[in-house]
């Protein structure tokens, strides 16, 4: 079993800057694929970043160029550093992990279900 314990999200200003963490806990694998997912006000949940155990990274069109994705594996902790906030990127974010698997495709087309894992969720607030 693996738990996954989100910290980091706040309140900014627009143009403002946050880092997220995901740390997981429990009987990991040394292949996955772990993402950062967000839903917003009335919105549906989307995908925003992804990383492979290799690695790899993708990101949602609306966030390329201002969120990092990355990962410390001897912590076990995945990251979300996020910049040039708009009001649009407030939403509780949520990390999300799927072992024994790599990412396949981009984030934004990747349907949530295939993730088994899930953090509580961290909420993030940019404010005009």
């Amino acid at each position: 079993q693996v738990q996954l314990v989100e910290s980091g999200g706040g309140s900014v200003q627009s143009g403002g800057s946050l880092r997220l963490s995901c740390e997981a806990y429990g009987n990991t694998y040394s292949s996955y694929c772990m993402a950062w997912f967000r839903q917003g006000p009335g919105k549906e949940r989307e995908g925003v970043a992804s990383i492979d155990s290799d690695g790899s990274t993708t990101y949602a069109d609306s966030v390329k160029g201002r969120f990092t994705i990355s990962q410390d594996k001897d912590k076990n902790t995945l990251y979300l550093q996020m910049s040039s906030l708009k009001p649009e990127d407030t939403g509780t974010y949520y990390c999300a992990a799927k072992y024994l698997s790599y990412c396949m495709s981009n984030v934004q087309n990747t349907d949530s279900a295939d993730f088994g894992y899930w953090g509580q969720g961290t909420q993030v607030t940019v404010s005009s």
